[in-house]
């Protein structure tokens, strides 16, 4: 074999063992016995010290100095595997393994902290995943440590310039939200019980309104929505509360335009570099236009208003615009998840923030939670009154993801610009949604976006797709447009 073969000979195999890796982890959220942490633990370190010997292999090296590519496609491979290579080199295998044995038994230390309401049970562990990602971080940077941990979920992307970004966005956001909770409209929650069964059918139902295929995936509950996997395996989680179907609605909408982005991409793609979402930002763009832009549209919401009657019986509610009030309703809340389109790029802000400063070692997790419930003051206006509601609402601190939040938000910043793009070139999107059927937007997104994988840069991805260089501004102005219609400003 040629030496381009013999490496993607290599790389194959460990696509393949980090496919495994990953369904331990959805196992470990999703149907693992509670007694099995310990286990899983030591299972998830052999398996990290496997694939961490093959990303440091030395025949890599010499396979990237005499590989030839033949293509845009195979020089792309082989600028990520060098770069692959060029990290993981640099991470000691002792500190690899260490970070996937203290990750994989932090899971679970979170989720029972969260549900005992209990933060001090979590700190002393959460304390040593911020020491072990400072340590990795001082590995491979070159000078920021945070902005080393970022490259890992944004290749290419500075914490300098994120911030700015937020920064510019940071009072648009403020006062467009000041101005909509002044309105004199004032849409009021649901007050009924939502049986969980039938929030599971009406949630495969939206799924399926949003292209996804059953036969090469699966929807399951977890404590944190997420997504994993890829290809012809691709799976979605969700979690439902009686009293709120929203946060399961959206949640699997969500969670849904991650799935279709990863089953949309060639499969000639497949075990490669190439084979999966480009970065978290441009992942993020799917699942938040499949969530905001189009599954909180007029449209798609009086559909949902109707299969909403049909599954759960009279709502209380003046009609399909009443209704799509209510989806997008505005108010400070304290999680994220369940967040408004307005705040939610508020609360990323926040964490962005926080996580900056433990990384730089200005902020000790001892002080963690006291720092997040003053800033959410500030921020919010209300106080945070139990852990849950504040820094242990989410999952990824606990398994070191530091440097993941920000994609949150370039991801809304994305999806504004894929949704102008996707509109002026797709004029008809809205009747197809107003049908439950979001086939248009999904095929605009699968040849232009998704189908590629990680042929390109993240921001070159966007760019190709849309045919302008991204940025804030279609985020802001489709907000303005939307609320000032919803509240009548």
């Amino acid at each position: 074999m040629s030496a381009f073969e013999e490496l993607a000979a290599h790389q194959r195999e460990t696509e393949a063992l980090g496919n495994i890796s990953g369904l331990l982890g959805w196992d470990q959220e999703v149907m693992m016995p509670r007694g099995a942490g310990d286990q899983r633990a030591e299972e998830m370190a052999a398996i990290e010290s496997v694939l961490h010997a093959r990303r440091t292999d030395p025949r890599i090296e010499d396979w990237l100095v005499r590989a030839e590519a033949k293509d845009a496609a195979q020089a792309r491979m082989l600028d990520l595997v060098a770069r692959s290579y060029n990290r993981s080199t640099r991470i000691p295998a002792r500190l690899a393994t260490e970070l996937a044995r203290l990750t994989s038994l932090s899971q679970g230390i979170w989720a029972q902290a969260r549900a005992d309401e209990d933060a001090s049970a979590f700190l002393p562990t959460l304390d040593e995943v911020v020491r072990l990602k400072r340590e990795e971080a001082a590995c491979v940077s070159d000078g920021d440590l945070y902005d080393a941990l970022l490259d890992d979920y944004e290749p290419g992307a500075k914490a300098k310039e994120l911030g700015a970004m937020f920064d510019r966005m940071r009072a648009p956001l403020v006062a467009l939200r000041d101005r909509v909770l002044g309105s004199e409209v004032s849409p009021q929650p649901l007050d009924m019980v939502f049986p969980e069964n039938a929030q599971l059918r009406l949630a495969r139902i939206c799924a399926s309104a949003f292209g996804y295929d059953w036969t090469r995936g699966r929807l399951d509950m977890s404590v944190h929505p997420f997504s994993s996997g890829g290809g012809d395996d691709a799976r979605i989680t969700t979690r439902i509360s009686e009293s709120e179907p929203f946060g399961n609605i959206y949640s699997t909408i969500h969670e849904t335009g991650h799935a279709t982005y990863e089953q949309a991409i060639d499969p000639a793609y497949r075990f490669t570099p190439l084979g999966h979402g480009v970065s978290m930002g441009v992942h993020e763009s799917q699942s938040r236009i499949c969530e905001n832009q189009l599954g909180r549209s007029a449209p798609f919401t009086g559909w949902l208003y109707t299969r909403m009657i049909e599954a759960f019986g009279d709502l209380g509610l003046d009609g399909p615009e009443a209704f799509h009030a209510l989806v997008n309703r505005v108010e400070m809340g304290f999680i994220r998840t369940e967040s408004d389109e307005l705040n939610y790029n508020l609360h990323i802000m926040l964490r962005f923030d926080l996580e900056r400063d433990l990384i730089a070692g200005k902020l000790e997790v001892a002080d963690l939670e006291e720092a997040w419930n003053t800033r959410f003051k500030h921020d919010f206006g209300v106080s945070v009154t139990k852990p849950s509601q504040g820094f242990l609402q989410d999952v990824h601190w606990s398994l070191g993801l530091f440097g993941y939040f920000p994609t949150y938000a370039l991801g809304n910043v994305y999806a504004g610009s894929l949704d102008k793009a996707m509109r002026k070139a797709e004029p008809d999107i809205d009747a197809g949604l107003a049908k439950g059927d979001a086939s248009v937007a999904k095929g605009w997104l699968d040849q232009n976006l998704r189908q590629f994988g990680g042929l390109r840069p993240p921001r070159d991805t966007i760019e190709h797709a849309c045919g302008f260089a991204p940025d804030e501004k279609p985020l802001l102005d489709y907000l303005s447009r939307k609320f000032e219609a919803i509240y009548r400003l």
